[in-house]
């Protein structure tokens, strides 16, 4: 059976897999290790490219067709792969580096994208030094990070102090800081092909990520492009600005958007799969699988033909669901209160928690984009209060 080497693990990727015919080989990094049934091998970093292709030669592999990686810190050692293996798909690691570290892709835009200013903060560089360039409020964060992990919104020295506490080692190029933009964020996930946007859906985040991995709730919802036309003009035309001017490989990307007052404020750009269950939402919604894309893409395909501008009949957003401040919740509490497509919360005191304090999860959906809203925060608030 053809083999896909994938950097990472999660069910719904391996299911798509499965559907292709193709046998995956899992480089996974922790304990857990890969799915039972399935072969893999673990590292200790997926950013060490090194490490990570003597453990593929280790194994010697035979009929490997492609490479591709879950995960953000992944996306430079799949290119990495596909070079060293001569397989199919972007292959060119340096292209990766402007979608990886932060203060290369933002100094790399043209003027016309609106965006935080940037910068990498070396060992031993002052706070009065940072304030000064970027403001009194300003981001630290990994420059080449993901997920909002270890990203601080500074106020004073202290707090700067604690932040840089977070990375251990000492490099001149392991943090950025960025000056503070205070505006919700929206999202794009799409599919870039041949300097084009191929397909694309927005989604608007119930809170950003960095104050949701802060004790709070990522969630977020499927917007509708008949009631927010000139945001979905004005996003799309940057999407076309930063994956133009940065030369994107073909890829599945995940881009997001602060809306200020004045103007749409460009925030970061991945090529990868979307996190979350924003493939899910998406696949419910217009019908799009960005598993299957990225598939095709990894194999030097074309994705299969997508229709841009189809009206969906229903709109999907979801929860990552939490243990509740105060009281006990169970999944059967949920489904007395709400009515989802999905849900499973496990409710037991030894219950695994993942990212964003994830012991559960849930989607819903509904006609009118607005409901779908209010819904998404109702149900944020009896999973917060226990149901109060």
């Amino acid at each position: 059976m053809p083999r896909m080497i994938v950097i990472g693990y999660r069910g719904d990727l391996d299911e798509a897999l499965r559907r292709r015919g193709l046998d995956p080989f899992y480089v996974v990094q922790d304990s857990s290790g890969g799915p039972a049934g399935r072969q893999s091998c673990r590292v200790a970093d997926f950013e060490n490219a090194q490490e990570v292709l003597r453990a593929v030669l280790a194994r010697r592999l035979d009929d490997v067709v492609g490479a591709l990686s879950l995960h953000e810190m992944g996306v430079f050692t799949a290119a990495f792969l596909r070079q060293q293996l001569n397989l199919p798909g972007n292959a060119d690691p340096r292209t990766v580096l402007s979608f990886r570290d932060k203060y290369l892709q933002k100094s790399s835009l043209p003027p016309e994208v609106r965006r935080a200013r940037c910068r990498h903060v070396p060992v031993g560089t002052p706070y009065r030094r940072l304030v000064d360039e970027l403001g009194g409020t300003f981001v630290i964060k990994p420059a080449a990070g993901a997920g909002a992990l270890r990203t601080s919104v500074i106020h004073s020295a202290r707090e700067y102090e604690d932040a840089l506490a977070l990375f251990p080692g000492a490099s001149d190029v392991a943090i950025v800081a960025e000056s503070f933009v205070d505006a919700p964020e929206v999202y794009i996930d799409g599919i870039w092909e041949g300097g084009e946007l191929r397909w694309s859906s927005m989604s608007r985040y119930y809170e950003a990520p960095v104050d949701a991995a802060r004790a709070g709730t990522l969630a977020a919802w499927v917007l509708d492009r008949r009631l927010h036309a000139d945001l979905f003009r004005q996003a799309e035309t940057i999407a076309h600005q930063v994956l133009g001017s940065l030369r994107a490989p073909d890829c599945v990307f995940h881009l997001e958007i602060f809306e200020e007052e004045t103007a749409l404020t460009f925030g970061e750009c991945a090529v990868r799969i979307p996190g979350a269950l924003s493939p899910r939402v998406n696949e419910l919604t217009y019908g799009v699988d960005l598993f299957d894309a990225e598939i095709s893409l990894a194999l030097g395909e074309s994705p299969s033909r997508t229709e841009r501008d189809t009206t969906p009949e229903r709109f999907h957003g979801y929860v990552l669901l939490r243990s509740p401040d105060s009281g006990h919740l169970t999944q059967a509490d949920f489904e007395r209160a709400f009515r989802f497509d999905e849900i499973h919360y496990d409710s037991s005191p030894d219950a695994p928690v993942g990212p964003y304090g994830r012991i559960g999860q849930a989607i819903v959906s509904d006609p009118d984009e607005s409901k779908l809203e209010k819904t998404i925060h109702e149900i944020v608030r009896f999973n917060v209060t226990g149901g109060a």
